[in-house]
């Protein structure tokens, strides 16, 4: 990529990958951009669980009952966790260094989409973060923020569009 204006403007949500698999490199370098995120007080309190077994990765698909199937699909998934009694700022560590690797894998050519799963869960009442907590073997003092699918893009996005941008959202000086 030749510079972020690019870099963000091309970065989209992709639910569609083909089957090929993500190079061992280039995973190094999705969880590099995550290990390098800032974090509040530089504590990087942080914890990735990297999967590209298909039997957890379609379980992990349905951890929720609703908009993660698509995950089934993915060749990679990375599970965003953090500790909430270490770190009253997990949520926004752990969201920055999500978005990290979603920015790395758009500059090496791979689609990304976040799968929110702080909040969510299944139709009889149980947590994402327990279902997913019982398939990857996660202590109990973790909760999971979100899980990030990646893989080779299979479908085309348009970039952002310049004039949809809401402008009229910002404000100078005061609201």
């Amino acid at each position: 990529m030749s510079n972020f204006n690019t870099l963000a403007q091309l970065r989209r949500s992709h639910r569609k990958f083909t089957e090929e698999e993500i190079s061992a490199e280039d995973v190094r370098l999705i969880l590099r951009a995550a290990l390098m995120s800032p974090t509040s007080k530089g504590r990087r309190d942080w914890q990735f669980v990297v999967v590209d077994d298909k039997i957890d990765i379609e379980k992990i698909a349905d951890a929720k009952s609703n908009g993660s199937l698509f995950v089934k699909d993915a060749p990679l998934v990375v599970v965003v966790l953090g500790d909430p009694l270490a770190n009253d700022c997990w949520i926004e560590d752990a969201s920055i260094a999500a978005i990290s690797m979603q920015y790395q894998a758009e500059d090496l050519g791979l689609g990304s989409c976040w799968v929110q799963m702080r909040g969510r869960g299944l139709s009889d009442g149980t947590s994402a973060d327990v279902v997913i907590r019982g398939i990857l073997d996660i202590p109990e003092n973790l909760s999971c923020l979100c899980v990030l699918a990646f893989g080779h893009k299979a479908d085309d996005r348009k970039p952002q569009n310049e004039d949809r941008l809401k402008w009229e959202n910002v404000h100078v000086g005061r609201y």
